[in-house]
């Protein structure tokens, strides 16, 4: 791709609307140092000296499609809850519409907290509930989904396994997308893959694709048997694994491929949320034109502009095109 034809893919962003079903998370972050072990324990002591919280999940993506100029609508489901009230206005604050966001008052709204020291992780503490949405709650969210999709260019399925994303879910709007012949992507749960069958394309990493593939990932022969295992079970059009520090790889269901990416990242900080990019810049741009392959680099290249920040991030198409490889 030469840089031409990346400027007038991310132009036509802005005339892309993607929707984006899943799993809403708070991510919260408490920032600090470590000069101690504790005397009670062999356990560094942090003092916190700042507090943040921000989007993450299907909020998470819903927010990078924003942030690279997409248009989005947000399905999900939150508590009743002061995390819910921090995580609606942080989606506000951002410009990610919240009227189709169910409230199920019988469910807390998930919430990651991560201790951060010196920029590194030191701890994580998760607070949820991952049973299905109470009857009537799922009956509002499908109803939502539903209506948005014939709206829209892409509907993202962002599946973080905390009961939102079930079997009837997945039938009734997958079914709904390829009907009105719309790009269909899944962020995926390995307890879901044979739900998935029939979407436009999947994005899981390479521990998913190793569980849905039943296949352990040890090399890149491994990794392309397991590819085309993948693609050979469930007929999407192309599946995009994510590797890490090694890049993603491409598998296509047209028998192009598979095609190896490397990673772009200089420096890496946190890997936090980095899915939630690849596959919000990977759907953007299929809906704005792209090829899969061109919709890969620029997933792979928004990548590495977030895993060099600290915390859950987006990335702008201004540091994207700084980031994009040309031929």
């Amino acid at each position: 791709m030469n840089r031409k034809r990346a400027e007038t893919l991310l132009a036509n962003f802005s005339r892309a609307q993607l929707l984006v079903v899943g799993d809403l998370i708070l991510d919260e972050f408490l920032w600090g140092k470590v000069d101690r072990i504790s005397p009670e324990a062999p356990v560094p002591v942090v003092w916190v000296d700042r507090e943040s919280a921000m989007p993450g999940g299907a909020a998470n993506v819903a927010c990078n499609v924003r942030a690279l100029g997409g248009q989005v609508r947000l399905v999900g489901a939150i508590g009743q809850d002061p995390p819910a009230e921090r995580l609606t206005q942080a989606l506000e604050e951002r410009g990610i519409p919240t009227g189709e966001i169910v409230i199920d008052a019988s469910r807390p709204t998930t919430t990651k907290t991560r201790v951060i020291a010196h920029h590194q992780q030191v701890v994580r503490i998760d607070r949820e509930k991952v049973q299905p949405l109470s009857g009537s709650a799922h009956e509002r969210l499908l109803k939502m989904a539903r209506a948005a999709v014939p709206e829209s260019d892409g509907i993202i399925i962002e599946d973080y396994g905390k009961g939102l994303i079930g079997p009837g879910l997945l039938k009734s709007v997958v079914g709904l997308a390829r009907r009105h012949k719309k790009v269909i992507t899944v962020d995926p749960k390995e307890e879901h893959f044979r739900h998935y069958r029939g979407v436009t394309a999947l994005t899981p990493n390479k521990k998913e694709a190793s569980l849905a593939a039943k296949l352990p990932i040890t090399d890149e022969k491994t990794l392309f048997q397991a590819g085309r295992k993948i693609v050979g079970a469930l007929h999407p059009e192309a599946l995009l694994v994510t590797l890490g520090e090694e890049g993603m790889c491409l598998f296509q269901r047209n028998g192009r491929g598979p095609v190896m990416i490397p990673t772009v990242a200089q420096e890496v900080f946190d890997v936090s949320g980095a899915g939630d990019t690849v596959i919000a810049a990977f759907t953007l741009a299929r809906a704005a034109g792209a090829s899969f392959l061109e919709a890969a680099q620029i997933a792979n290249a928004a990548a590495g502009v977030v895993v060099g920040k600290v915390g859950t991030a987006t990335c702008s198409p201004k540091e994207l095109l700084r980031w994009l490889r040309f031929r």
